[in-house]
């Protein structure tokens, strides 16, 4: 359905889409809970981003015409019998969702159908989904959505939501033929008892299920519907009143304050020690004329010799920093677009779409730069070198995933991807990505090694004795404290979104702490990277990759400190793909990172050693 309906007596349809809860990262499909279904419609196909997201969305047998309101219509009536192990199953099933508080996402005329209720303050918060229903526990205490009605007061019971009221909000459209245009749509769950299962009135006792209850339990499925014109509403701002609700730009400015800072004072120390130290020492070294004092040289200077010595373990860094290029221009291209408004909320796994596809498409650029960095390291197996770039870090990552997706297949979760949508990631891994990081390794291996502003002495100079803040780890582990300090308030938001199930939508601000994140891991790798070789030590490729790259071990430790603070996720298969999706973010995360300060520390090294005069 567009945005218009045209005919007074058009239907609207309501689709559903997958259940899903805060206390297990398992969704559910609508039909697995044996809800009222639509079978005769067709569902409605989907992108590869809603199918890895899990979304399965499919008709519903409610139905209703525009400015017809209805009261109390039955949908259908389900009826169990405990004594038969299948209606049994069924029963039980209903109960575990209602304990986990799973929730239904409806969804009219692509906008979320939203049950509003009021918080502290009088603010009114509007969640883009509602409970199946709610538990209250043996000793009389309600949980979850229990505690909005005092009647809901039966020890030991689940009381199931079993009616809906939605209310349409449009307005109609004068300047144009003559339509109206959907701008809301609420829902108020509420339970009724309906002794007389025909003709329900929807009055009386809420509708409950003992725990230990035997024999034939029947549940009658109703709504009732009104529509209510709001000419307030513009068509273009219908999603605000849901983002509203979610109260965090203060947060965010805050967040960005704080990273802003941060980057003042890296920035200024950088330009501090290039322009100060760096300076004197250039004016200094250039100065000298006779051997004496080239004998007393000190600092960066006395490794000229060795600073562009080939690393130990040159493929496997040259491999890192080919796939970590691959997602730096995927994440900024996806971040730039999702900026300009293409990739919103209201596009489904738009988001997710874009990211596969652009990651497919940069193979090149990929084999590219681990191909040139390879052969400046002085590499010779470039077969090894071509074939790990398309396969180690992508095939770490499917691994993972495909693992993940085993699990969630053995528990029968919605977000299990179909056989078929595996194939065709396969497909687009080894029939597009790897022949386009073959061109791009062709390309780099042609051209001529990068070259270096200083020759390579033949003995490696040897190392003195290091102090303990300028040994490697010290070092490393320092380096990722500043760019995680950048991002940590901004990823608390991200995960909410991952696990919690919130709409992210602020991807300006996510924008401006990406370009901070990756200023802020090049100034902290420069600055290490100038004290490591004014300390004589000139290893300072892998430990540039690994000084950025450790923020990833700080995201790691982040998300394990926000599952035992924030989640209240249960069930041994949700923890382990907890722990196995922030694995894979872990991993990218590192790359990128890590791939930021190899680049920025070669620049900086290439460039004070290229206006210094060697003999």
């Amino acid at each position: 359905i567009g945005p218009y309906f045209v005919f007074v007596q058009s239907s609207i349809e309501l689709f559903v889409n997958r259940l899903d809860s805060v206390e297990s990262v398992l969704p559910y499909e609508y039909t697995a809970f044996d809800f009222c279904s639509e079978t005769e419609e067709k569902r409605p196909s989907e992108n590869l981003g809603q199918v890895l997201f899990g979304e399965r969305i499919e008709p519903s047998p409610y139905k209703f015409k525009f400015k017809k309101s209805v009261t109390c219509q039955k949908v259908c009536t389900r009826s169990y019998d405990t004594n038969k192990p299948s209606d049994r199953a069924k029963l039980d099933f209903l109960k575990k969702g209602m304990l986990l508080n799973y929730q239904h996402h409806w969804i009219v005329d692509n906008m979320p159908v939203t049950w509003c209720y009021d918080v502290e303050e009088g603010q009114k918060f509007c969640n883009p989904g509602f409970p199946i229903g709610c538990f209250v526990t043996e000793v009389g205490r309600p949980k979850d959505a229990c505690v909005v009605n005092s009647n809901f007061n039966e020890k030991d019971a689940f009381y199931i939501f079993n009616h809906v009221d939605i209310t349409i909000h449009y307005h109609i459209v004068e300047h144009e033929q003559l339509g109206a245009r959907l701008v809301a749509a609420k829902i108020e769950p509420k339970s009724y008892e309906n002794p007389n299962e025909d003709s329900p009135d929807c009055l009386g006792k809420p509708k409950f299920l003992k725990d230990k209850h035997t024999g034939v339990f029947k549940i009658s499925y109703t709504y009732s519907i009104n529509f209510v014109e709001d000419k307030n509403i513009r068509w273009a701002s219908r999603w605000d009143y849901i983002l509203e609700s979610m109260p965090h730009t203060n947060i965010q400015w805050f967040s960005i304050m704080n990273s802003l800072v941060i980057v003042l004072f890296l920035s200024g120390m950088v330009a501090m020690i290039m322009l100060r130290t760096l300076h004197k020492d250039i004016a200094r070294y250039n100065q000298m004329d006779s051997v004496e004092d080239a004998q007393e040289e000190f600092g960066w200077k006395l490794v000229h010799g060795d600073v562009f010595r080939p690393p130990k373990k040159g493929m496997l860094l040259s491999v890192f920093l080919g796939s970590g290029t691959q997602i730096f221009i995927m994440t900024f291209v996806t971040l730039f677009f999702a900026c300009l408004g293409f990739l919103s909320p209201a596009n489904r796994g738009a988001l997710m779409t874009c990211s596969v596809v652009l990651w497919v498409l940069l193979g090149t650029p990929a084999g590219y730069v681990a191909a040139r960095l390879y052969k400046s390291f002085g590499g010779e197996k470039w077969k090894t070198n071509v074939l790990l770039t398309a396969f180690l870090c992508p095939g770490v990552v499917f691994a993972d995933f495909f693992v993940m997706n085993l699990i969630l297949w053995g528990e029968g979760s919605s977000a299990a991807m179909p056989f078929g949508t595996l194939v065709a990631i396969l497909a687009l891994w080894f029939c597009i990505s790897v022949p386009l990081t073959f061109i791009g390794a062709y390309f780099g291996f042609k051209k001529t090694g990068i070259e270096h502003p200083v020759r390579t002495n033949q003995i490696p100079r040897q190392i003195p004795e290091q102090s303990f803040y300028t040994k490697p780890l010290p070092g490393i582990i320092m380096g990722g404290v500043l760019p995680f300090g950048c991002i940590f308030i901004q990823l608390f938001f991200i995960l909410n979104s991952i696990w919690s199930h919130q709409m992210y939508y602020m991807f300006g601000f996510l924008f401006l702490v990406f370009i901070i994140l990756v200023i802020t891991c090049s100034e902290a790798t420069i600055l290490l990277c100038y004290f490591h070789l004014c300390a004589e030590d000139y290893h300072w490729q892998w430990r540039s990759f690994l000084t950025s790259g450790f923020t990833a071990i700080y995201f790691l430790i982040y998300a394990i400190h926000y599952f035992f603070s924030k989640l209240q996720i249960t069930g041994l298969a949700s923890i382990i793909l907890y722990f196995g999706y922030t694995m894979i973010m872990a991993l990218i995360f590192f790359l990128f990172t890590g791939t930021m300060g190899f680049f920025a520390c070669f620049w900086f090294v290439t460039k004070i050693y290229s206006v210094v005069k060697v003999d």
